[in-house]
């Protein structure tokens, strides 16, 4: 939709409110009941107008009603006009003296609203939504007005359908004297939601990439990989001569730290060059605009996908993986680029910019992996449609599927009728039914699943045919909620109204070492596990101390096929199609001053090479450290408790993680994706039986590898590097407060103190984990999740940056 303006003009002129549609302009001018009854009453007696009751009035009993409305406090009619011409009746009343008001609990700035349209000599597409855009424009820009209230006749199925696409959300049904109603009201911030997240017209062409667009992701690419691949120790570059005058870029540090390296491809063809510094951790901080390739002395362009061909048998690709590797590269490359054209914000203006805004900014993906955005099943149109960047208001598919094949699981606190009235229209619900019983099909018989509209159309419309001819599943249509697809592609983001759940669906696309699908035998103990999570979180003091939280995922389903779900196609990527789940938003969290970003924000350089978190602690007024320590305190204290205490371990890396900032600095941290990514080591910590599949055995020597490796390596190593290279703050300062946070919170808990010496933080040494390596050999299925540990690929040890620090040395 165009961005229009509206404007409220003043009692003196004949319009009270203007608003320029493309479809041309709307204004509302007050009601005259003496000279508009006439008209009013031609309008009122048309078949249309059947649920407006009053097609039995004369002229005078219209204008008398007319009148009577104008004189009574907070009501008033108004008369509105497209081009000049009256097109419309609006009505507002209030709620507090009106019948509706003992059908609801009325508050403080509601506002009724009744709305006809007049019949249309020529029907012009997408007027009536204009006409209530206008109306609904007029109302918030009252002083005052907090929700707009309407009682629609049941039967008035046009003006559920309208009402919905603006914001209203129908509550269910009242009956007003004779008239059964729906109950419906729509928040400033829900019209608001329903008017920036439209529709999105079709995708109707592809449009090709600018060159300097695809040099520039070439570039950044090549750098992770030389980067990455160096750190995991599959490639070995070779330090040359310091060159004279050699810079490289604006934002090195002492010539001293600086080398020249070369790299030469297996065959000696060529070699690639650059400059970098080693940095704890073994992280190789290369210079991008240095990293240059020769080949007979000549400068050759620089080529992401060919240098992993190149390089194929040095990273252990076998000839199988190789192409479906490559083909990821090119995905992620053209992902990244696309990420530039949809998001061209900068740094500084990110590091203001609301939670959704952030969520479709991102554009690194996961740190370590190099292939981190193939998204392999998606088109072209598909990723304009789907993407998280491309900010595209998604309507989600919902199936009904027959309790015979499906289970549906929820936290103690939720029932599958609630669930569904929090998350659907009274009158979404009332279609879907409708669509079940007109078959002769029983409601209850079914449970009611969303499906992401590319899983429909791809996947289950035609694998799952022989189901939907049997009715045991049953297409019910398209939800009316527009969402959000998250950095993890196949998490949705209720935009129409955000106060309800985000959805998790399956999603049968290859990316980054998985077929992102859905577990429907996940689905039956996800909530049970959120439960024992989330109430372990809430009665640990030291938790609460830190503000640490976790979003439930409060509700599962899954469809188990006949076929796919037994014997040796049981744990296939087909018996993963059909499920979902609904996850807690953080939004009802907040309190006063407070907003939210992704973790992955942190880490985020935009196309000119900015920096997000040093524009965010620059708006915060603070010093690097001490906001690196507040930041610190909210995330990585609870971890070390949760495992120290609790043998819990999580995902903890930043697209897993939402702050919570007051004044740019974060203040607590939230963790999600519970159900999936966590686990209990070794028996630390007693789990109830019903949900065991969380209980994981692994080496004791290994166990902090769960912050060693997850947080450490796989995120503050990063952290560190960007806050040296656009703040100065050297990398031995930055580990010397993770030393101190680490130290303090060991003090604070002298209990566990066995714990802190048998599984020791500070040790000078702890095993390289390496996550590319685990995706160059098996990039279809990465590990087993029944069995993560034994997958892992290890390349010697890394030097603790914090083992300096040991406050058990300091004691000898």
């Amino acid at each position: 939709m165009a961005s229009i303006q509206p404007r409220r003009l003043g009692l003196s002129g004949r319009a009270v409110f203007v608003r320029a549609d493309a479809l041309g302009e709307f204004a509302l001018r007050p009601l005259s009941p003496a000279a508009d009854a006439s008209l009013l009453h031609g309008w009122t007696r048309q078949p249309h107008a059947r649920f407006w009751g009053m097609n039995a009035l004369s002229v005078e009993q219209v204008r008398d009603f007319y009148e009577e409305l104008n004189r009574t406090p907070g009501s008033a009619g108004y008369l509105g006009t497209f081009g000049g011409e009256p097109c419309f009746l609006l009505e507002r009343y209030n709620p507090a003296a009106d019948p509706v008001g003992d059908c609801y609990a009325v508050r403080p700035g509601d506002v009724g609203m009744h709305l006809l349209i007049a019949p249309a000599e020529r029907p012009l597409s997408g007027f009536s939504l204009a006409v209530m855009r206008t109306v609904m424009a007029y109302l918030f820009s009252l002083s005052g007005v907090r929700r707009v209230v309407v009682e629609p006749d049941v039967r008035n199925h046009k003006i559920h359908a309208l009402n919905r696409r603006v914001g209203f959300v129908h509550q269910g049904q009242i009956q007003i004297g004779s008239k059964q109603a729906y109950l419906a009201l729509c928040s400033r911030r829900q019209y608001e939601a329903a008017q920036r997240y439209a529709p999105a017209p079709p995708v109707t062409g592809v449009q090709p990439l600018p060159s300097s667009r695809w040099a520039q992701v070439n570039r950044q690419l090549l750098h992770k990989a030389l980067a990455e691949f160096a750190h995991e120790r599959i490639l070995q570059p070779v330090a040359m001569a310091p060159e004279p005058g050699s810079n490289p870029g604006p934002d090195s540090g002492p010539a001293d730290e600086w080398m020249r390296y070369e790299l030469a491809t297996p065959d000696g063809e060529a070699s690639y060059r650059f400059s970098a510094r080693l940095l704890p951790l073994a992280h190789w901080d290369i210079a991008p605009d240095s990293i240059e390739k020769l080949a007979d002395g000549a400068p050759q362009p620089l080529d992401a996908a060919r240098f992993i061909v190149e390089f194929a048998e040095v990273l252990g690709l076998a000839p199988a993986n190789l192409p479906v590797y490559v083909e990821e590269i090119a995905a992620t490359l053209a992902a990244r680029a696309r990420k530039y054209a949809t998001s061209d914000d900068d740094a500084a203006t990110l590091a203001g910019a609301d939670f959704q805004t952030l969520e479709s900014s991102m554009t690194e993906g996961h740190p370590a992996f190099i292939a981190n955005s193939g998204r392999i099943g998606f088109d072209a149109h598909d990723l304009q449609r789907y993407a998280p960047e491309s900010g595209a208001p998604v309507r989600l598919v919902w199936l009904a599927a027959h309790r015979s094949r499906a289970h549906f699981a929820s936290a103690a606190d939720l029932s599958y009728e609630q669930l569904l009235a929090e998350e659907l229209d009274a009158t979404t619900r009332a279609r879907f039914t409708a669509t079940l019983t007109t078959q002769g099909l029983a409601p209850a018989d079914y449970l009611w699943l969303p499906v992401h509209p590319w899983q429909w159309t791809h996947k289950l419309a035609h694998l799952y045919a022989g189901e939907l001819a049997s009715r045991e599943l049953v297409y019910l249509g398209e939800g009316d909620d527009a969402y959000l697809a998250q950095q993890s592609i196949r998490t949705f983001f209720n935009a129409s109204n955000p106060g309800r759940r985000y959805v998790k669906t399956a999603l049968s696309v290859l990316n980054m070492g998985f077929t992102r699908g859905l577990s429907a035998y996940y689905m039956r103990t996800n909530p049970a596990i959120n439960d024992w999570v989330a109430g372990l979180v809430h009665d640990d003091q030291t938790l609460q101390r830190h503000g640490f939280t976790v979003l439930r995922e409060v509700a599962g389903a899954g469809y188990v096929h006949p076929l796919y779900g037994a014997g040796p196609l049981a744990g296939n990527h087909l018996n993963k199609m059909l499920a979902a789940l609904w996850r807690e938003s953080p939004l009802p969290l907040l309190a006063q001053g407070q907003r939210l970003m992704t973790m992955a924000a942190l880490l985020h350089v935009d196309a000119a090479g900015d920096a997000l978190v040093a524009a965010l602690i620059r708006r915060s007024g603070l010093a690097v450290e001490a906001w690196l320590r507040r930041y610190l305190d909210a995330y990585l204290a609870p971890l070390l408790h949760c495992y120290y205490r609790y043998g819990l371990v999580f995902m903890p890396h930043g697209e897993n993680l939402i702050l919570v900032l007051e004044d740019d600095v974060p203040v607590r941290a939230i963790m999600k994706d519970i159900g999936e990514e966590i686990g209990v080591l070794n028996g630390r910590t007693p789990v109830p039986e019903a949900i065991a599949r969380i209980n994981v055995t692994m080496p004791a020597d290994k166990e902090t590898l769960s912050i060693l490796t997850d947080v450490f390596d796989c995120f503050l190593r990063y952290l560190s590097a960007i806050l040296l290279r656009h703040l100065g703050y050297a990398p031995a300062r930055f580990w010397a407060v993770v030393a101190a946070c680490a130290a303090d919170y060991e003090a604070a808990h002298p209990a566990l103190a066995e714990r802190f010496a048998s599984h020791d933080l500070f040790a000078e040494r702890f095993a390289l984990s390496c996550l590319n390596r685990l995706q160059l050999k098996n990039n279809q299925q990465l590990i087993d999740l029944a069995d993560p540990f034994d997958a892992l690929a290890f390349a010697g040890e890394l030097d603790n940056p914090i083992a300096l620090h040991s406050p058990r040395r300091s004691r000898t």
